[in-house]
């Protein structure tokens, strides 16, 4: 794979008609993968050693981001999404990667923006249930 520009990342959110709405103004994105461990160590493992239960643990994905506050379609959806608590359809898209959907729930959202320059957005988003993976063909 040959390198691939920062900006090619795309947030998407679902919009009520089930349509994905890309998250304008972004400058930059972040997902990670995480998965917790479920540690069945005993007095008799081997060395000492840690023993971790295969297939038994949590797995969860994390968005961040941040941009420019453009007050678009999607700051709009953002908004309504956290103040009603809601947990919408998001689409991670990677370039010549995949395209990542699920469930997420936005548990940070800040605006900011110093006198001399223009308003901007943080957001935070976990997963809330399984995440489908569709490859890049």
């Amino acid at each position: 794979m040959t390198a691939q520009r920062g900006r090619d990342i795309l947030l998407k959110i679902a919009n009520a008609n089930g349509n994905y709405v890309t998250c304008g103004g972004m400058r930059s994105k972040r997902l990670a993968f995480n998965t917790e461990t479920v540690d069945v160590t005993d007095a008799e493992a081997v060395g000492r050693w840690r023993e971790l239960l295969g297939g038994s643990a949590v797995q969860r994905a994390s968005i961040g981001g941040s941009g420019i506050f453009k007050d678009a379609q999607s700051d709009s959806l953002f908004r309504q999404a956290f103040f009603e608590g809601a947990i919408p359809e998001w689409q991670i898209a990677l370039p010549a990667f995949g395209v990542l959907q699920g469930p997420f729930q936005i548990v940070a959202l800040e605006y900011g923006g110093a006198h001399n320059g223009e308003v901007t957005f943080e957001i935070a988003l976990e997963s809330a249930g399984p995440i489908k993976f569709m490859e890049i063909a």
